[in-house]
């Protein structure tokens, strides 16, 4: 009986730590942007939002990053007005879920090594970005705009190379960095 009240105690530690952790990448996802100055030339490049939610799913696990992912832009969207709801914040809730799900999800899965890192990254930035892309079809026709294949390549990866390039740098030097540190599982 004591080692259930032991186990139950220390789940309960782990579950309030990651809630804690969880909305911890949801606000660097509502503030992140603001480094981009709120230009959004240099935000639709740089894609801020897209780091926290990344992280999100490599330390929180997938759930987390998908509940992250589809609740910063719509939230951000009703706080500041930024990214405009419809089409974009909407389309985004959805690439952003499967951002956050995708690297949990692979990283969970995949051996625990840097090249796993790598490829769990790289599978949810094709996942989240084929995402937006599927959804972007219906989100753009209920707003009165057409969806075509330029928009996709342009929107989800031309334009995004900045965003793609700091993503791949970034994301597994922190990662790496906290298990390194024994900060993460």
């Amino acid at each position: 009986m004591e080692q259930a009240v032991k186990r139950t105690k220390e789940g309960n530690a782990a579950n309030t730590q990651t809630l804690v952790m969880g909305a911890f990448f949801l606000a660097l996802g509502m503030v992140m942007p603001f480094l981009t100055g709120q230009i959004p030339e240099i935000g639709n490049k740089l894609l801020p939002m897209h780091l926290p939610v990344l992280l999100c799913g490599f330390v929180c696990g997938w759930k987390y990053g998908l509940l992250v992912g589809f609740i910063t832009p719509l939230l951000r969207s009703m706080v500041f007005g930024m990214p405009v709801m419809m089409p974009m914040a909407a389309g985004m809730a959805f690439e952003l879920a499967a951002y956050g799900s995708v690297s949990g999800l692979l990283y969970e899965k995949l051996p625990k090594t840097a090249a796993s890192v790598y490829a769990s990254l790289a599978g949810a930035m094709l996942a989240g970005r084929l995402v937006w892309g599927i959804v972007s079809i219906p989100l753009y026709g209920i707003a009165g705009k057409g969806f075509s294949w330029q928009m996709f390549v342009a929107g989800g990866f031309l334009n995004a190379i900045p965003g793609i390039i700091l993503q791949l740098v970034l994301i597994p030097v922190i990662v790496l960095t906290l298990r390194k540190a024994r900060l993460m599982d």
